[in-house]
């Protein structure tokens, strides 16, 4: 690492610690040379991930898109704050750890409903209504129906 001050070559890491919520590491460093100390961050570089919408669409993936919908789908239920986060968590550690660059909405919609399957039946259905577009009550019977098996 250059320092910033002289661009001498080598310096020294004097101190290292997690930062931003352990997302990227904080080291404070000294150069050889002049003396001088300065902090840098070093975080792991993500692929960015497309996300491939209904009518084909590509947008850049959004994490507060899948929040606002689990929000949405869990407004007034027991769930918790830590729940719903830890839901938009699992969900977007799937999504990443498959490595793909593009990903289909409908992928995401599917990872989502799962995960709410397992936390909240009315906010699974509520999150399904809107996420399958159900056109009339037949087919919000049937996704009940679906649930009940």
């Amino acid at each position: 690492m250059k320092c910033p001050f002289c661009s001498h070559e080598n310096t020294r890491v004097i101190d290292s610690r997690p930062a931003e919520e352990n997302n990227s590491i904080r080291r404070r460093r000294v150069c050889d040379e002049c003396g001088k100390r300065f902090t840098t961050y070093e975080k792991v570089e993500t692929i960015p991930l497309i996300v491939i919408k209904k009518d084909n669409n590509r947008e850049a993936y959004d994490r507060k898109k899948i929040e606002a919908g689990v929000l949405r789908a869990c407004h007034k239920r027991p769930a918790s704050a830590e729940q719903i986060t830890r839901i938009v968590d699992e969900v977007e550690t799937e999504i990443f750890s498959m490595e793909d660059k593009e990903i289909p909405s409908n992928r995401i919609g599917e990872l989502v409903m799962a995960k709410l399957k397992d936390l909240d039946a009315v906010a699974y259905v509520r999150f399904a209504s809107v996420y399958r577009e159900f056109k009339d009550i037949n087919t919000f019977m049937d996704e009940l129906k679906k649930f009940l098996n």
